[in-house]
């Protein structure tokens, strides 16, 4: 992969020019139409699954957090999924560093989600500026020290020179918010709009770091703008890491020779992929989701639909979120998920001085490799 470095005291020449949007290229070749078939027609089933989970946040949360581990891993920032779990953002409760920089992504993320809601369905720079500084902890914003490169991480070769000064920056992310927020022109598919802004947007790498991640946010931020999901669940970090040398070679080989065609076609077939797998697992989910309220129903007197929510949205729950998001005394809560416990349906987890009351099954389909139909 490609690592950002700073070169101190240079100002090197750039080794791409940013070019202006949409780039000209065959933007409904044959090719890209095949694709941008299958693409579609499993967006809008995944767009329909997601209403089969009642408490559309816990999709959110639990996709949310899944694609943060995905796309930090591709930054070569890897949690263990019981770090991830553990991980409490709103309690600011990490057990590593990594596992922060993976929560801080999905706040990010949401934070991304909630403007875009509030801002008549624009994405906007200052947007975008306000998830990079919850992604890094700064307050800074595009970058304006010249001296950036990115390098080779084996070879230590620079193969891309981004634009140097802010002025340039300020520039091309100006004329990327128009493309990103005005209507597209004609004959450009929104599918094959979101890999030109991708691209783009890696390619002006507006910021000192975190580009990679802010740059897959803004990928599900665009199709929930555009109306292809109402809520922002289509992740396409893992189909990116399973391909993570072919993304880097796309990406520069569009920089080098204008391979634009390739890199569209290899977007498109990660959002068909994507799409078909989260449509798979949001029905996973929402079958194991039914068994836990049959069982609670016939099994026990505590069956309460929060805190059935509670188990999904928290797949390592503890007493003091049941007493949150349920409104029961500790005592309450803690006999509530001994006695899920004694059904089979959580197992306990001691982890230093916590508790954990783990659901088991679910965080098997959340990390599986493929959810298999």
């Amino acid at each position: 992969m490609d690592k950002t470095e700073s070169i101190t005291g240079i100002v090197p020449e750039p080794t791409y020019k940013i070019p202006a949007l949409p780039p000209i290229f065959e933007h409904d070749s044959k090719r890209i139409l095949r694709e941008l078939n299958e693409a579609h027609r499993w967006l809008a089933l995944l767009d329909g699954k997601a209403e089969i989970i009642p408490n559309q946040g816990i999709l959110i949360e639990t996709l949310a957090l899944q694609e943060a581990a995905a796309s930090s891993e591709i930054e070569n920032i890897v949690t263990t999924q019981d770090e991830l779990f553990q991980t409490n953002a709103s309690r600011q409760s990490f057990p590593s560093a990594a596992a922060k920089e993976v929560a801080l992504y999905s706040v990010a993320l949401k934070h991304g989600f909630e403007s875009l809601r509030t801002q008549q369905g624009i994405i906007s720079n200052n947007s975008i500026v306000g998830m990079f500084q919850i992604l890094k902890r700064t307050t800074g914003e595009f970058r304006k020290t010249p001296g950036t490169v990115l390098k080779n991480e084996k070879t230590k070769e620079i193969v891309f020179v981004p634009p140097q000064t802010l002025e340039e920056i300020i520039g091309h992310m100006s004329a990327l918010e128009r493309f990103i927020n005005e209507d597209l022109p004609d004959g450009i598919d929104p599918l094959v709009a979101m890999a030109i802004v991708h691209h783009q947007f890696e390619s002006i790498h507006p910021f000192p770091d975190g580009n990679g991640r802010l740059g897959r946010i803004i990928n599900v931020l665009y199709l929930c703008r555009l109306g292809f999901l109402r809520i922002p669940i289509l992740y396409i970090s893992r189909y990116i890491v399973r391909n993570k040398s072919e993304y880097y070679r796309l990406l520069q080989a569009v920089r080098d020779d204008d391979l634009w065609e390739d890199w569209v076609i290899f977007i498109v077939k990660g959002v068909a992929e994507t799409a078909r797998e989260t449509a798979v697992l949001i029905s996973q989910m929402k079958t194991l989701m039914d068994r836990y309220k049959e069982v609670l129903r016939k099994e026990t007197k505590i069956y309460r639909h929060d805190l059935v929510n509670n188990l999904f949205r928290h797949p390592y729950t503890r007493i003091e979120y049941v007493m949150e998001e349920v409104g029961v005394s500790r005592p309450t809560a803690g006999r509530y998920l001994e006695q899920i416990c004694a059904l089979g349906l959580l197992s306990k987890l001691e982890i230093g001085r916590n508790h954990y009351y783990v659901n088991e099954e679910l965080v098997a389909l959340l990390v599986g490799d493929k959810p298999k139909p």
